[in-house]
């Protein structure tokens, strides 16, 4: 195991939590009126350790890889789809990259290898690991090396967002066969079934969902003697889901709010979880995917998300729909007048 990844996260501020539930209970509203705005404000404050919390400054990193497992048919769309949208990042024409400029967030896209390499692409970060993972069907998804390498990308990027002063981090995922991959690893970790957590994806019909299940029946017959969450991420996961993992296992070490987005990420975090218990109360979930197996994941983790708006898109576009979310929060516990400040009799 890499050494960093032994560090303990860092504590929430429970005093200034309470400082701002008190806060709360001092609004010119009936105490819990404003339901998990509220928690949400309080928990955020927590987190940042200032009574007064703010999700003003967002950095969404999309992280962009290719999986070996792509050969097995497991896809709608062809590889060369991740290479392309690495562009497509980069232009603005991508759903996160639209949601980003209206939020005002930095976009951050970290290219880790893929089949159909666009090169060097202006707003792109190129952190290439290897043109894509191995197929775990027929062996580790990732060496050693690679998988440090990747766990690095994520923590690299949180070190970046700390140094830019960002309030919440958001990670997202870009790689044609990761819901395979992301199914696959959640199996392990949950010791679940493939029929209990792979779904569509993409858009795959009935009989691609069954081969889809099949191939990762496959893979963890393969990999049946592997007991731990690191040796799992290593020979079932993949670069960008470790690079999510990394991240977010960084994230709750430096004391940065994390919002985490669907399916993908969300087993990231179950990953992250895995590796760093103590990493759990700096994440955040913002919505409930319609990938079949998202709502086992959340379950595993006690999570509610914030919203649940079918979404499935990935490139962390459902956590940036949920920041207006934080902001609102942010805002009514900061701007609020107390009973005491408006002259208004309490209960």
């Amino acid at each position: 195991m890499i050494d960093w990844l032994a560090a303990p996260s860092r504590v929430p501020d429970h005093a200034v939590a309470r400082a701002a539930a008190a806060r709360q209970d001092t609004l010119t509203k009936p105490p819990g009126s404003l339901g998990r705005l509220e928690a949400l404000a309080v928990q955020l404050a927590g987190l940042q350790g200032r009574e007064r919390p703010s999700a003003a400054r967002v950095r969404i990193a999309v992280f962009a890889a290719d999986h070996g497992v792509a050969a097995e048919g497991v896809s709608a769309f062809p590889q060369a789809v991740t290479g392309e949208m690495l562009r497509n990042f980069a232009g603005g024409g991508a759903a996160i990259a639209v949601l980003a400029r209206e939020l005002g967030a930095t976009l951050e896209v970290v290219n880790l290898g893929t089949v159909n390499d666009p090169g060097d692409v202006p707003g792109v970060r190129r952190r290439v690991i290897a043109p894509s993972s191995a197929n775990f069907c027929a062996g580790p998804a990732m060496t050693d090396a690679q998988l440090d390498a990747a766990l690095m990308a994520g923590a690299a990027s949180v070190a970046d967002a700390i140094d830019a002063g960002t309030d919440v981090y958001i990670g997202g995922d870009m790689g044609i066969g990761n819901t395979t991959v992301a199914s696959a690893l959640a199996c392990a970790l949950l010791d679940a079934q493939p029929d209990a957590l792979a779904g569509a994806g993409t858009g795959l019909g009935a009989e691609g969902v069954v081969r889809k299940q099949r191939v990762i029946a496959r893979a963890l017959a393969m990999h049946a003697g592997v007991d731990t969450a690191r040796e799992r991420l290593r020979c079932l996961g993949g670069f960008e889901i470790a690079a999510l993992t990394g991240a977010f296992v960084a994230a709750a070490q430096r004391g940065l709010p994390v919002l985490v987005d669907g399916f993908i990420t969300s087993v990231a975090a179950l990953a992250a979880v895995a590796l760093r218990p103590d990493a759990k109360p700096w994440l955040i979930f913002s919505h409930r995917s319609q990938e079949l197996g998202h709502a086992r994941v959340l379950a595993a983790l006690d999570a509610e998300p914030l919203l649940d708006l079918r979404l499935r898109l990935g490139e962390a576009s459902g956590a940036a729909v949920a920041v207006p979310l934080l902001r609102m929060a942010c805002a009514l516990h900061a701007s609020m007048a107390t009973f005491a400040e408006a002259g208004v009799s309490e209960a």
